[in-house]
């Protein structure tokens, strides 16, 4: 990877990996006979095809070492005895962290016998595959996780041991970035400047603005892909900003539900390529693009983050807006290169993934920016291209019983209301006017007419098409 910001993430699994797992064969011939003692009888090669028990995972995990414990012919031999499905999803875990060419040439002939399929070693054309059959559920699948992932991060294992009852995704999605809890550093209540202050932002530079309660915040990209997360009070309010630069989303969570404050982070794993964040009580894992948590103690408990909008636009446009606006400053704490463009400069600049999903839907291409809407207590969900609506300034419609109002300036900025009863037919950016002639000012609050008549703002943030469809695969789109 020649990006910079990938390349570190890289090198640093890569060293990080290299320490874990090279003194790792004592404790896995341990393991191993550990597990097989504590079998009551001898053990049937074919007998635990619904779960992925002690011995199986102390035999995978033991192939994870430099020295190579496969060489021992018992150990290989009791590897294609008990291979079986419930030896799919963990040995594609572990593919790619397999030092030994025979050995990974050994698991890919199992592989291959055990589903008929032959991908060679693109992983990623394995997962889909995998991903489109009937999920597995077996028994144990957590315990590997826990165990697997412990060795990267201590922290890692609380993710998912006993978790297997407490999920509401497929576990074999959660995959690992390439980095430790918060490993991608999320802002805590970062220090803003004032407009005039922020000398080192230009007028075309992207910045995501958000307004609560009249309190006006920019966080420009250069910075925020850095981190991916800030956490902060605004207007009065506890929120998230969480950006998953793969899938290309930044959603403001209002982070208090129900009188419980949920203090997330950055998890390391990730979830049909977008983000999965945690909360530090718990230790959940929480959808991002959802805002609720799919493994772990807070899952089936109807918990689901409320959403604010974010205006992706320029520095100049948003600061002629908003004078008052406070933004982020240079001064984070850490030591990253914030000019324009740096962070993840060659992934965006292709439309190729790094994560891919089970799906590919070629409507639009998979980096193309959609405007994303869903609304609670409304049914389904809407994907609207965002040069549609470049080229169609005000586009209305309907989601359920809930209509909306989308305006778009001359950045290309939208933001989204509920008109009522009312229909906009122009706007130009500061002020709208209905066809009978009234006019409304516009703010990121709400339209507001010369009689005092006001259309509140409705929920909404951008994302990569791939993303946002692999979250919502039934969802509309409109091109």
């Amino acid at each position: 990877m020649k990006n910079s910001i990938l390349l570190t993430t890289a090198l640093a699994a890569g060293a990080l990996l290299s320490i874990v797992f090279v003194n790792a064969n004592a404790q896995t011939n341990t393991a191993i006979s550990a597990a097989t003692a504590s079998a009551a009888a001898p053990v049937n090669p074919v007998s635990n095809a619904a779960s992925f028990d002690a011995l199986d995972r102390a035999l995978l995990l033991a192939l994870l070492d430099r020295s190579a414990a496969f060489g021992d012919p018992e150990i290989r031999n009791q590897i294609s005895a008990r291979f079986d499905a419930t030896w799919v999803a963990p040995t594609l875990e572990v593919f790619n962290f397999v030092y030994d060419p025979t050995i990974r040439k050994h698991l890919l002939n199992e592989l291959r016998h055990e589903t008929g399929q032959d991908f060679g070693t693109n992983m990623n054309d394995w997962f889909r595959w995998m991903w489109n059959e009937p999920a597995l559920n077996s028994p144990g699948y957590d315990a590997f996780k826990a165990e697997f992932y412990e060795r990267i991060d201590p922290r890692f294992g609380k993710y998912f041991r006993d978790r297997g009852e407490t999920s509401t995704i497929r576990l074999d999605e959660v995959r690992w970035g390439g980095v430790r809890q918060d490993g991608i550093p999320p802002l805590r209540n970062p220090k803003m400047l004032k407009a005039l202050d922020a000398d080192y932002l230009d007028d075309e530079d992207v910045v995501f603005g958000i307004e609560v309660n009249g309190d006006f915040r920019a966080y420009p990209k250069r910075i925020l892909a850095w981190h991916e997360m800030f956490t902060d009070t605004v207007g009065g309010v506890d929120v998230a900003g969480v950006y998953c630069t793969l899938c290309g989303t930044v959603i403001l969570y209002d982070t208090t539900l129900n009188g419980t404050d949920y203090d997330l982070g950055t998890s390391g794993f990730l979830l049909r390529s977008n983000k999965l964040m945690y909360d530090q009580a718990t230790q959940s894992l929480w959808n991002t693009i959802k805002g609720e948590p799919v493994v772990g103690p807070l899952t089936g408990k109807d918990i689901a983050l409320n959403h604010r909008s974010v205006v992706t636009t320029t520095w100049g446009k948003w600061k002629s807006l908003h004078p008052q606006t406070q933004v982020l400053s240079l001064k984070t704490g850490h030591r990253r290169n914030y000019d324009e463009g740096v962070a993840y400069h060659d992934y965006f600049a292709t439309d190729d993934l790094m994560f891919n999903t089970p799906f590919q839907d070629s409507r639009l291409a998979n980096k193309q920016e959609v405007l994303a809407l869903r609304f609670k207590g409304q049914p389904g969900s809407i994907a609207i291209d965002t040069d549609y609506l470049n080229n169609n300034p005000v586009y209305a419609g309907t989601l359920g019983t809930q209509r909306f109002v989308i305006l778009t300036d001359e950045t290309g900025a939208n933001r989204v209301y509920d008109p009522g009863t009312v229909e906009i037919v122009t706007s130009d950016g500061r002020v709208a006017a209905d066809k009978n002639g009234g006019t409304w000012k516009i703010s990121e609050a709400r339209l507001t007419a010369e009689d005092g008549r006001e259309l509140k703002r409705l929920p909404y943030h951008r994302a990569f098409w791939f993303g946002w469809q692999a979250a919502y695969p039934n969802t509309t789109l409109v091109k």
